[in-house]
């Protein structure tokens, strides 16, 4: 792979910034900075390869975008301008720690290794999950806000209670397992999250709940739900709370290390709040342009994450041209197959719902599913073999 092998690192002295605001260890003009309150070496991270993570997540998202607009796709979350929260946080894991995403974690799905096809048909609606969970440690996709807080507290318990279930099982000798709870700032104003803190701290479990602060739940900015910053809450839980500049992919890698080290060591949890931007409507079913001024759009698009590294990655020798150009023709190879494979998704039997409800079906969901069966059956006399009504 072209690239250097110059190492980074920070020279600029520590900051002395007040504890709100967040910490960055990457300037939207590329330059690495130091921060007192959380010492990082960028020489321990692999810069090209998280720009690389990036540029194929961005290229994922777009595509997925086009798909639905397209319509193979009845509805896409875009995650355009949280690559590196998404990145950074993902890349500290370990292969043994659990994941419990929202719907827009399409970075960390990558990170963890799933099949991007495997997102596109849960929003294409040829499946209801995509994968099983324990493939790659990164749960399904939970579209209730904040329910998978509960669920990863509710895992976290099976770590501590469990030695010898399957959330420990993968386990190296080295580290316990953790787990990494995904959320957005709208999920802060449900009552499971703040059920899945109290629980979390008061057990001093091992879990770590991640917020990317995108600033809106879809038309409401974060400042109807509070007057204080995300990472400011967390002392009313009994929680550490730390921000970081949600654009700045080292600051997010090295403050979610930092909080799984101090989970999978008896430490408890920690609550991360990525302070970043949705560049996106919340959906492709959402009009940003209603609730958002131009203004804001642009200020963020200046601190865009990617290219914040890239400029990182030149000026420091770390990458070459010729790996730049090696990326994106990479991301266009997996565009064109991704498409092609989204296209080519199966159409799903319409007795699945039914059969995967439970482990073994019911009365109940049998009587259902055979009335479901003579309706379609009776569709398809009305209409004939072509589909056309007869």
């Amino acid at each position: 792979m072209p690239r250097t092998s110059a190492k980074t690192s920070a020279k600029t002295p520590a900051k002395t910034n007040d504890r709100q605001d967040p910490i960055q260890l990457l300037t939207p003009p590329g330059e690495a900075v130091s921060d007192a309150r959380l010492p990082f070496d960028p020489a321990d991270a692999d810069l090209p390869a998280l720009y690389r993570d990036m540029v194929l997540t961005r290229r994922l998202d777009t595509e997925a975008i086009a798909l639905q607009r397209q319509g193979e796709l009845g509805l896409w979350p875009s995650l355009f301008g949280q690559e590196a929260a998404q990145i950074g946080a993902a890349r500290a894991l370990l292969p043994s720690d659990m994941v419990f995403p929202t719907y827009r974690e399409h970075g960390v799905a990558w990170c963890r290794g799933l099949d991007p096809a495997s997102l596109l048909g849960l929003f294409r609606g040829t499946t209801l999950g995509g994968w099983d969970p324990r493939d790659v440690n990164f749960n399904l996709y939970t579209l209730v806000i904040g329910a998978q807080t509960l669920h990863a507290v509710g895992y976290a318990m099976g770590i501590v209670r469990d030695p010898v279930g399957p959330a420990v099982s993968a386990a190296s000798t080295a580290a316990a397992p953790a787990v990494l709870a995904f959320l957005g700032d709208g999920a802060l104003s449900e009552g499971e999250t703040n059920e899945a803190f109290i629980w979390a701290t008061t057990q001093s479990l091992p879990v770590v709940f991640f917020c990317q602060n995108n600033q809106w739940a879809i038309s409401a900015p974060y400042s109807v739900q509070s007057t204080v910053p995300v990472a400011q809450r967390a002392a009313g839980f009994g929680l550490p709370g730390i921000r970081v500049d949600g654009n700045d992919v080292l600051a997010c890698l090295a403050a979610t290390r930092r909080a799984l080290h101090t989970a999978r060591t008896g430490g408890g949890p920690t609550l991360i709040e990525a302070f970043t931007y949705r560049r996106n409507a919340h959906t492709t079913a959402d009009d940003a342009s209603r609730y958002r001024e131009t203004a804001e759009e642009k200020e963020w698009a200046a601190k865009d994450p990617l290219a914040r590294l890239h400029a990182h990655l030149v000026s420091t020798g770390s990458a070459d041209s010729a790996y730049f150009a090696e990326i994106e023709a990479e991301a266009q190879t997996f565009a064109e197959g991704l498409r092609a494979r989204c296209r080519a998704l199966p159409e799903p039997d319409p007795s699945l719902p039914f059969e995967h409800t439970y482990a073994e079906m019911t009365p109940e969901l049998s009587r259902q599913l055979a009335e479901h069966r003579a309706h379609l059956a009776s569709l398809q006399e009305i209409s004939g073999p072509s589909g056309e009504r007869a």
